[in-house]
């Protein structure tokens, strides 16, 4: 599943002076959202093709805040976050774009992202204008979020990174982005505010680390070696990360289609590698399991069918040609006792016998007896309903049935299709 990973710009300074040309955007492709593939920098337009696109945020861009989760309806959400942040935002609430932190517990704390909107729209609307649909926009530095289930469990040590400043600039201008589970900022080591966090941070067993570029200058700042970790690695990272800005009025309008995509593209990330694996060794072993199964059953199958032809054989050697074993057992068999003079359940002896066996007592003998291949029927009336039952009774005991239809007893072999 390939990842094509936007590099979104560092909104301008105010006292900036207007550009004329979009600068171009910085990107890495990668194959699995673990390792580069490609890199490079251009227009929007001209950025390759790949199944998922995320857009990463910098660190300057994001201001933090954590107010107490709202308890509010979807609908309303975003203008109760508005309302509860009103006096911390230094922006019309028109300008300001919010986003929610994942897992939200209403009644809780929980982080906020502030960005300024039209510059964030200003960066989007490029990429939806040459066709690519931003699925994610993720904080490069945001809060350490607990995990799930993990309220036990040790605390993670606070991150902090350098980075340069700007392209071309002092080389000993950095800018140091820092995070723990209480917030995240960023600001320029030049500033007097850097120098003075930097003992309390040191203190408590930050995990420091800078681009390749900055790292010289960051161990001279800080006085300890640093980490070496490219912008490639921090942004991969940020991709990993469970943090998604495109909310509210910025969300995805196709919300079902693209949260299959994200399922999909989660099944298939490096992170589910194992179950895919399991998977695919589970369906295999049901697939060879079930046509074992039937090998085995046809083969059962076959030898049944066999024996019987065998046996249909032994017992008729004249049957030449063996068309349905069962069947031909059944004729050829009543064929010898025809031939022997021996009567068979559906003969008019055999129906007679079982009827005089079954006879109540008391009851007159029965006249205009009707038979028909394997049925005996006499007339129903005069019979009362207990002697019915009790003729009923005898000759079920015997194998039997008795139906009675049409005014008439009806006496045959009891068997599947017989009736109540």
């Amino acid at each position: 599943m390939s990842l094509l990973v936007i590099l979104l710009p560092a909104p301008p300074r105010a006292d900036a002076p207007p550009t004329a040309e979009p600068a171009p955007l910085d990107w890495l492709l990668s194959p699995d959202g673990l390792s580069v593939a490609r890199r490079g920098s251009s227009a929007p337009a001209m950025c390759p093709k790949a199944d998922s696109v995320v857009a990463v945020a910098p660190a300057q861009a994001i201001a933090w805040h954590r107010p107490v989760a709202p308890r509010a309806p979807a609908n309303r959400l975003r203008a109760a976050l508005g309302g509860m942040l009103e006096e911390q935002l230094l922006a019309d609430d028109d300008d300001v774009h919010l986003a929610l932190a994942p897992r939200v517990v209403p009644g809780a704390p929980v982080w906020v992202a502030t960005m300024h909107k039209p510059w964030l729209r200003t960066q989007l609307a490029p990429l939806a204008a040459a066709g690519l649909v931003v699925d994610r926009l993720v904080p490069a530095w945001a809060p350490q979020l607990a995990e799930a289930g993990a309220a036990k469990a040790a605390p993670v040590a606070p991150a902090g990174h350098f980075s340069s400043a700007t392209e071309g600039a002092d080389p000993d201008a950095l800018l140091l982005a820092l995070a723990d589970a209480d917030g995240a900022l960023c600001l320029p080591t030049a500033g007097s505010l850097a120098r003075a966090l930097q003992p309390a941070w040191s203190a408590r067993g930050t995990v420091w680390s800078a681009t390749p570029s900055a790292a010289a200058a960051a161990e001279r700042w800080l006085g300890a070696p640093v980490a070496v970790r490219s912008d490639a690695e921090m942004a991969l990272a940020a991709v990993r990360s469970p943090w998604n800005l495109l909310q509210f009025d910025l969300a995805p309008r196709h919300r079902g289609s693209l949260a299959v995509g994200r399922l999909a593209r989660q099944l298939l990330s490096p992170a589910w590698s194992a179950a895919r694996w399991g998977a695919a060794a589970l369906l295999a072993v049901m697939v060879l399991g079930l046509n074992a199964m039937a090998w085995q059953q046809q083969r059962t199958l076959t030898e049944q069918r066999s024996a019987m032809n065998a046996l249909l054989r032994s017992a008729h050697p004249q049957v030449r040609a063996v068309l349905d074993a069962p069947v031909q057992m059944q004729r050829e068999t009543a064929a010898l006792r025809v031939a022997a003079g021996v009567p068979g359940d559906e003969d008019f002896e055999r129906l007679l016998a079982a009827a005089a066996a079954a006879w109540p007592d008391g009851q007159p003998s029965a006249a205009q007896l009707r038979f028909e291949t394997g049925r005996l029927s006499l007339p129903a009336a005069g019979w009362p309903a207990p002697q019915i039952d009790s003729l009923r009774q005898r000759l079920g005991a015997s194998g039997w049935a008795l139906d009675q239809t049409d005014g008439r007893l009806v006496i045959r072999r009891a068997g599947p299709s017989a009736s109540p």
